[in-house]
C-alpha cells in the first residue's frame, strides 16, 4: 500500500488535530469524566460543524462518503487527546453498519442525524467477539423471535454486556440468535423492554449493560431486511472495523504518551542529569517508540484493505494483536518511566495508561489474536491449490 496521505486525508488530518489541540486540555476532560453522562457535547458539536462526523456516511445524507483510512485519522487525533467521545461507538460500529445494511427508513432516520451531531449510536459486540476470539462464528448470546409486532419484525431477549455509551445512545445495534443464524436490530435503549445497567470502564467511560425483555425491532429497524442467513457474514465484517478502529485509537493513545514521556525525560533530572541521558530510560522509550509504529503501520494496512475491498481478515487480525499486545506494553513503560508521578491517578499520563488497557481490553488478549490468526492462515493452506512435486 501507498501510506502516503492525498490532499483530503491530510485536511481531514489538519481540521481533526485543530479542533482537539484547541479544545482538549487535562482539566477539561477530568471536568466531564466527573459528569453523569461522561460525554463532551461541546466538543462533539463542534466535530459536527467541521463536519469531521459524517466523513464515512453516504452522500446521499449529507456525507462525504469516505471510508475507513479517513475514520482512522479521526480515531487518531481522538487517541491523543483521550477526551470522553463516542466516536468509536457512533461512526464504527454505529454508523458504518447501518450505512452498509440499513433499510432506506433507518439510514433516513439516523444518519443525517449522526452527521449534525444530533444522533449517537453504539453497538453490543461483546459478546460476539468474544465467541469468535475462541474460534466460534460470532453467536450471540441476546435471542430473537420472529414475527413480533404488528408489521412483523423481531422481539428481542437476553443481556447486551458492556455496551459503549449506551446510557447516551439513540439507536443500538444488537445482535440476536435465531435459529442457526444471527439478525442485528437497531433498538432505541430507552424503548419498552430494555433496562439499562450502569458500567463503568477501566477508563473511565460508561459501558452500560442493556437487559432486553422481548424488545420490539420492526421490519425497518434490521439490517439486512432481518435475514438470518447473512448475520455472521454481517458481524464478521462490522467486527474487521470496529477492531481495525480501535488499533487507530491506540495509535493515537501510544503516541501522545510516548510523546509526553520523551518530553519528561529531558526536563526532569537525577544526579545533575536529565533523565533522557541514562541509558536505562533511553532504550525503554525507544523501545516504546518502536511498539508505537509497529502499531500504526499495520493499522493502516487493515484500513487501506478495507478500504480497497481487498480481503483484511488477517491483516486486521495482524494489527490487533500489535495494538493489543505493544500497545499496553508501550503505555506501561510510559507510565513507569514517570516513576512515582505516574501513579498519581490526576497526572495526565495515568489517563494514557488507562486507555491504552482499555482498548487492550475491548480487542481482547494478544493470545486470542493469535490464535486466530493461526486459523486464518491454516484456512487459506487448506484453500491454496496443491503444489506440484
Amino acid at each position: 500500500m501507498n501510506f502516503i496521505f492525498n490532499e483530503e486525508q491530510k485536511a481531514v488530518q489538519e481540521a481533526i488535530d485543530g479542533i482537539f489541540v484547541g479544545m482538549v486540555t487535562p482539566d477539561r476532560v477530568q471536568q466531564v469524566e466527573a459528569t453523569e453522562e461522561r460525554f463532551d457535547r461541546d466538543l462533539w458539536g463542534e466535530l459536527a460543524r467541521a463536519d469531521l462526523l459524517s466523513l464515512a456516511l453516504p452522500v446521499s445524507h449529507g456525507g462525504g462518503g469516505f471510508g475507513m483510512v479517513e475514520l482512522a485519522l479521526v480515531l487518531e487525533a481522538h487517541g491523543r487527546s483521550v477526551a470522553p467521545l463516542p466516536l468509536w461507538a457512533t461512526l464504527v460500529v454505529g454508523a458504518m453498519p447501518i450505512a452498509e445494511f440499513g433499510s432506506a427508513a433507518l439510514q433516513a432516520t439516523v444518519l443525517p442525524g449522526v452527521a449534525a451531531g444530533e444522533v449517537v449510536l453504539s453497538a453490543a459486540l461483546a459478546d460476539v467477539a468474544g465467541d469468535i476470539a475462541v474460534g466460534g462464528p460470532g453467536r450471540p448470546s441476546v435471542t430473537a423471535r420472529a414475527g413480533a409486532g404488528p408489521d412483523g419484525g423481531m422481539a428481542l431477549s437476553g443481556t447486551a454486556f458492556a455496551v459503549p455509551f449506551a446510557h447516551v445512545a439513540d439507536r443500538v445495534l444488537i445482535p440476536a440468535s435465531l435459529g442457526d443464524g444471527v439478525v442485528i436490530a437497531a433498538i432505541d435503549p430507552r424503548a419498552t423492554g430494555v433496562t439499562i445497567e450502569r458500567a463503568v470502564t477501566t477508563n473511565r467511560e460508561i459501558h452500560s449493560h442493556l437487559h432486553l425483555d422481548g424488545v420490539v425491532a420492526g421490519p425497518d429497524d434490521l439490517l439486512a431486511g432481518g435475514e438470518p442467513s447473512e448475520g455472521y457474514d454481517m458481524v464478521a465484517w462490522i467486527l474487521n472495523r470496529a477492531w481495525t478502529g480501535l488499533c487507530a485509537l491506540q495509535v493515537g493513545v501510544v503516541e501522545a504518551a510516548v510523546s509526553q514521556t520523551a518530553a519528561y525525560l529531558n526536563t526532569r533530572e537525577q544526579f545533575g542529569r536529565p533523565l533522557s541521558t541514562f541509558q536505562g530510560t533511553m532504550l525503554r522509550a525507544a523501545d516504546a517508540a518502536i511498539d508505537t509504529e509497529s502499531i500504526r503501520v499495520t493499522m493502516w494496512q487493515a484500513a487501506w484493505r478495507l478500504d480497497n475491498g481487498l480481503d483484511a481478515d488477517r491483516a486486521v487480525t495482524v494489527a490487533s494483536w500489535f495494538a493489543s499486545e505493544a500497545g499496553q506494553r508501550a503505555v506501561f513503560a510510559t507510565q513507569h518511566l514517570h516513576g512515582g508521578m505516574g501513579a498519581d491517578i490526576e497526572y495526565p499520563i495515568h489517563r494514557y495508561f488507562l486507555w491504552g488497557k482499555q482498548i487492550e481490553l475491548l480487542l481482547g488478549p494478544p493470545s486470542a489474536h493469535l490464535a486466530r490468526l493461526g486459523r486464518q492462515v491454516i484456512d487459506v493452506l487448506q484453500g491454496a491449490p496443491a503444489v506440484p512435486a
